[in-house]
């Protein structure tokens, strides 16, 4: 580690959402600067993350961490236990690895992170992907350094004075590929609809219930690319073996998009998912129309985002019982009919985008992190 280096602790997680704007910044990081940046990502062994910031090539090293909310007394408990267990670790972390800031995404992992740093005298950031922040966010908004949110709207939920509007930090591979070369690399003729279907690493299932039930219908008009999630690839894998073979090589099953996953966002004409964070940023950054099935179970979290995408033009919403009952499927046929609503969709999309996200995120931080490094020199010279 060279003198004057910066370094940079990220942490998040629980979902994607809370794990790729993190990612998205250490991508620009390591790309402009990363000669004077090193980055350490923390996050638990029992999250998502651990597999998505290997595979990106960040070291990670892994803490405790624990709902506390919203649990029985014994599962709120044991969510405390392991906070503060993880406040203990975490502060093991930031002695080895001496960060000049601290980011954080999202999810309860970063309880124990922010507040381990702010016992260290380490700047933090604290990055809120969703229109309303959760309570872990809340709670950390009001002892960190700043706070950074996606949307003007969302700064009156906001508890910091210090809160500054960055957009949304997208994955740069999203923003490299366009139609054509999406299309050639997934072997789908340019001129076909196609309809993309994502329901996280884990699935969706209303979503998937829906898409078994009617893929004759949509194969009729459409290629279909389906993510289904690991738990269901097996079974929806032999339902498109039993398809006739003209039909079986328009839809493409695979358990989660990694590296298919850039492609086939800029091949889609349509997309239909879930409503969370992650959809605030990328559909926007791609200019891609949307059908939301909000999960019914987070909150209001992935309603309001659909809300706030829906008022805005760029997608239409069904509901998660809708969706279950043949209505998502018959949304999906009623917008390919409709190419000139998935142009003014799309456009209205790319009106929200913002980019320079991941370069305005990445400012902020490094502006802390250079602050923390220039007094660390003055003390040395």
């Amino acid at each position: 580690m060279t003198r004057g280096t910066r370094r940079i602790l990220l942490t998040g997680g629980g979902t994607g959402g809370h794990v790729y704007p993190a990612l998205a910044v250490a991508a620009r990081g390591r790309d402009g600067d990363g000669d004077r940046s090193e980055f350490l990502y923390v996050g638990t062994s029992r999250g998502l993350e651990r597999d998505i910031v290997e595979k990106a090539g960040l070291p990670f090293r892994s803490i405790d961490a624990g709902a506390v909310r919203g649990r029985s007394i014994v599962a709120g408990s044991i969510g405390i236990a392991r906070t503060v267990h993880g406040i203990i670790q975490a502060r093991r972390v930031i002695g080895d690895f001496q960060p000049d800031v601290v980011l954080a995404t999202g999810g309860f992992v970063c309880v124990p992170v922010v507040l381990a740093a702010r016992a260290a005298g380490v700047p933090t950031v604290v990055y809120l992907p969703d229109l309303r922040p959760g309570w872990a966010v809340r709670f950390l908004s009001r002892v960190a350094t700043a706070v950074a949110v996606s949307f003007e709207d969302v700064r009156p939920h906001i508890a910091s004075r210090q809160v500054y509007v960055t957009g949304y930090p997208v994955r740069p591979e999203l923003l490299r590929w366009n139609q054509i070369e999406g299309r050639r690399a997934l072997s789908i003729p340019e001129n076909a609809r196609v309809v993309l279907v994502m329901g996280g690493s884990r699935g969706a299932q209303s979503i998937n219930e829906a898409i078994r039930r009617g893929i004759r219908r949509i194969l009729a008009q459409a290629w279909v690319i389906h993510a289904t999630g690991v738990s269901n690839f097996s079974e929806i894998e032999r339902q498109r073996a039993e398809l006739p073979e003209d039909v079986r090589d328009r839809y493409r099953v695979y358990p989660y998009l990694d590296e298919e996953l850039a492609p086939a966002m800029a091949s889609a004409t349509l997309v239909i998912c879930r409503a969370g964070a992650s959809t605030l940023g990328e559909l926007p950054a791609v200019g891609l129309p949307g059908l939301l099935v909000p999960y019914p179970h987070a909150g209001a979290h992935q309603r309001l985002n659909a809300e706030f995408l829906a008022a805005r033009g760029a997608v239409e919403t069904v509901d998660d019982e809708t969706a279950r009952t043949g209505g998502l499927v018959d949304a999906v046929l009623a917008l390919l009919e409709r190419p000139d609503k998935l142009a003014k969709m799309a456009e209205a999309a790319r009106r929200m985008a913002r980019p320079d996200a991941a370069d305005q995120l990445l400012r902020l931080v490094s502006d802390l992190a250079d602050s923390r490094v220039g007094k660390s020199m003055e003390r040395l010279a």
